[in-house]
């Protein structure tokens, strides 16, 4: 007789059924998900722009690519430790599905208390590298070290739904964040309208609302009767599967460690050009996140399906799953980015009535937007060649194309082509060149042969 548990577990399984119904019902919670988070990012914005200022807002901008980088390596790890978990469960591996949970929940405690310190007192270093104006640098400055502190929250919630989607258990971590992003809410507007506390209280308000996602997270996890169960004294780094996670995880850190440190080398380059249009772009950047949230998204969903199937020896569902992962993506972002196109004064409008700050958002979104289809394909494709383990390829083809061309450009021809226009150009430019990278790589090398 068949083990309850993993009967159970053989429920949320994508290793049978409809591939497109089953890709599109496990990513609308996902999708969900990011966007709440993202939601409660903006309104974090839109609050301390109408209610403390234009600087105000800068500061929390500049400080989002700062922020962005300190956890990237850690979400890289962690994209890793679900890769492991979804091909552990694929093949019904009950030892290997709990001590790779335990090892990486241990994994993201260690890395988030370590964030979070470098994060805090390295804060005016990372600033005052990143060009960030005088008049918003003590303002940015509480900002990000106040925030810094909560930073352990962030990765271990991280980590717990990832481990929570790599079981096929989206909703959870749907609900979760659903929770926090009403509490984010109500604490900014008690802490910044009503007790004037500015940008501290933003911060302080996101890192009470993470805490609390994480702690239900944690204590879901700990209730259930599956394989995946959690138990607190056998939360600790085994040696063997660590060497396994951080091999599998390493390639996608060091990428998003490295992205994120162009993304911030980006931010510094209108930095440059003071702080309306400082502000101007981290309004954007807000806005941003609606578009290519949802696709990272589905990114998520087709590494967790190619994984379990690709556990299960299932090669063909791969293949199909990563082709549908792309048209739903190409489809949303272009009808979301011509939405975004259309109406971004208004969007833009909704953070300040500065006109200078709109002009510089508006500015921003007509040359991001018409080309997150290529985004599409990149996070796509990307997602579907991690889930077999792969993760070496995209980072050296997402490094390339993100971070190497941006680094160069901004390097050689920013300097002596000295406009925001141009700044914000090296983004869709650097797209084209990662997507057809990373097309070429998927559709002509060998990626999806399972290892014997």
């Amino acid at each position: 007789m068949k083990n309850k548990s993993i009967s159970n577990v053989e429920k949320n399984l994508m290793t049978e059924g409809s591939i497109w119904k089953t890709i599109l019902l496990f990513s609308i919670p996902l999708i969900f998900g990011n966007l709440l988070q993202q939601t409660y990012n903006t309104i974090d914005s839109m609050i301390v722009g109408n209610f403390v200022g234009s600087n105000a807002l800068a500061a929390v901008g500049s400080s989002t690519a700062l922020i962005n980088l300190l956890i990237s390596f850690a979400q890289g790890i962690a994209v890793g430790c679900g890769i492991i978990v979804s091909q552990a469960m694929g093949s019904l591996n009950k030892k290997d599905v709990k001590v790779s949970v335990h090892t990486s929940i241990a994994i993201s405690i260690v890395l988030g208390l370590l964030i979070s310190l470098l994060g805090y007192i390295f804060a005016p270093w990372l600033l005052e590298k990143m060009d960030t104006p005088k008049e918003v640098m003590g303002e940015s400055i509480k900002y990000l070290r106040i925030f810094s502190l909560g930073l352990v929250f962030n990765i271990i919630y991280n980590m717990e739904a990832g481990i929570l989607n790599a079981v096929g258990n989206s909703k959870r971590s749907l609900l979760y964040l659903a929770i926090a992003s009403f509490i984010n809410v109500i604490l900014d507007f008690l802490f910044i309208k009503s007790f004037g506390m500015g940008v501290r209280g933003a911060a302080i308000a996101t890192n009470i609302s993470q805490g609390i996602s994480a702690l239900l997270a944690l204590l879901f996890l700990m209730r259930v009767k599956e394989i995946y169960k959690v138990r607190l004294l056998k939360i600790k780094i085994h040696k063997d599967m660590a060497v396994r996670i951080i091999k599998v995880g390493i390639p996608t850190a060091i990428q998003n460690t490295v992205i994120s440190i162009s993304n911030a080398i980006m931010q510094s380059s209108v930095n440059i050009f003071g702080p309306l249009p400082m502000a101007g772009f981290g309004a954007f950047m807000k806005v941003d996140g609606f578009n290519i949230l949802p696709v990272l998204s589905l990114s998520m969903a087709i590494t967790t399906f190619a994984g379990q199937n690709y556990g299960a020896g299932k090669i063909d569902r791969v293949k199909k799953g990563m082709l549908t992962t792309l048209i739903m993506s190409i489809v949303y972002t272009i009808i979301t980015g011509s939405l975004l196109y259309k109406f971004a004064p208004n969007t833009i409008g909704l953070f300040t009535k500065e006109t200078k700050v709109i002009e510089a958002g508006v500015l921003a979104t007509r040359f991001f937007c018409p080309f997150y289809f290529l985004l599409a394909i990149m996070h796509s494709l990307a997602g579907s060649v991690r889930a077999t383990g792969k993760t070496v390829p995209p980072m050296i083809i997402l490094l390339l194309s993100l971070c190497l061309f941006r680094m160069l450009a901004v390097k050689f021809f920013i300097p002596y082509h000295n406009t925001i226009e141009n700044v914000y150009m090296l983004y869709p430019i650097s797209w084209v060149i990662g997507a057809v990278l990373m097309v070429s790589y998927t559709f002509k090398a060998n990626w999806i042969k399972k290892d014997k």
